[in-house]
């Protein structure tokens, strides 16, 4: 079998938050009235990207890739309500707590209404233990920076960092392949059947931490030789993503590990060997290795690698 670009299907998800963008905008299809996140890229065992081209078509990656050789979950995410204030456990805690990998990622910023705000790690001065006393107090947002938040701008977030998207956002995020989660405030929501979600609070405390921004700075560009640049934005030990603008054509040599591309903005064309597609926003590409290709068009893509 000749390599090619496998273009992927989503997991589409409908929790209590969700919007109607990416069904309305985005092309994507589900039986549910709203879509909070669409799983571009996912290898786990009971969420499952499916190859929609070529010879491959209708296989599940993990019928043609472990998930020890491509380990990440790449997203969008519609956040028409807050998302619940959150943190997730490092490698080291997750192992020997829940038998799992732990969970570092990173959020780019699609679309944002006026006034959109994250909240984003402990405010400067705040330890984990003013934090957890004003999680036992039922009041965390005041140990929390707000963040306001436009287009184009990446956040990142390594595991211990407490956070939580707001409403109006639209973002990609890349993460380690891990849906570990310690809910730590969900606003007294309830679901349809008058449920509020569970809470995590003393995983949560166990595994909080304050970050300062050289120390982020520090995680986000951990690699030795890299070079910041404006496209570059993430380069840790867990994944490598760099934002391709392609109106002069980029051509993406065929690399020795297997890497994703997700369309985040524009139409264009995506070529390999034989292949040809046309691409828009929202779909999602896995590269095995040694795949060259070339992108043309005015489209923005994001390229995750390991």
């Amino acid at each position: 079998m000749k390599s090619y670009p496998l273009r992927l299907s989503a997991v589409c998800k409908s929790p209590i938050w969700g919007g109607t963008r990416l069904l309305d905008n985005w092309h994507f299809k589900s039986d549910a009235p709203t879509v909070g996140e669409a799983w571009v890229y996912t290898n786990r065992e009971a969420e499952q990207s499916v190859v929609q081209n070529g010879e491959l078509a209708g296989k599940p990656v993990r019928e043609i890739l472990p998930d020890s050789s491509f380990p990440l979950l790449i997203k969008l995410i519609d956040a028409a309500d807050r998302l619940s204030v959150q943190v997730h456990p490092d490698d080291a805690y997750a192992a020997r707590v829940e038998n799992d990998r732990g969970k570092t990622e990173m959020w780019y910023i699609l679309e944002a209404e006026p006034g959109a705000t994250l909240l984003f790690g402990l405010r400067e001065g705040c330890t984990a233990k003013d934090f957890a006393e004003s999680v036992r107090a039922g009041d965390p947002l005041r140990a929390l920076n707000q963040q306001p938040v436009k287009p184009g701008e990446t956040y990142f977030i390594p595991a211990g960092m407490p956070h939580a998207i707001g409403r109006g956002i639209l973002l990609a995020e890349i993460q380690q392949n891990c849906d570990l989660t310690y809910r730590v405030y969900d606003y007294d929501r309830t679901d349809a059947q008058g449920n509020k979600r569970q809470l995590h609070l003393e995983k949560a405390l166990e595994v909080v931490r304050p970050f300062t921004k050289a120390e982020m700075d520090g995680i986000r560009f951990a690699r030795a030789g890299e070079k910041r640049t404006e496209n570059l934005l993430a380069a840790c030990p867990y994944f490598r993503v760099e934002r391709l603008d392609c109106a002069e054509g980029i051509e993406l040599p065929g690399r020795q590990g297997w890497s994703h591309l997700l369309f985040v903005a524009g139409d264009g064309v995506l070529t390999s060997g034989v292949l040809s597609e046309p691409v828009r926003k929202g779909e999602s590409y896995l590269l095995p290795p040694e795949t060259p290709c070339r992108l043309a068009g005015n489209a923005t893509a994001l390229l995750s690698t390991l």
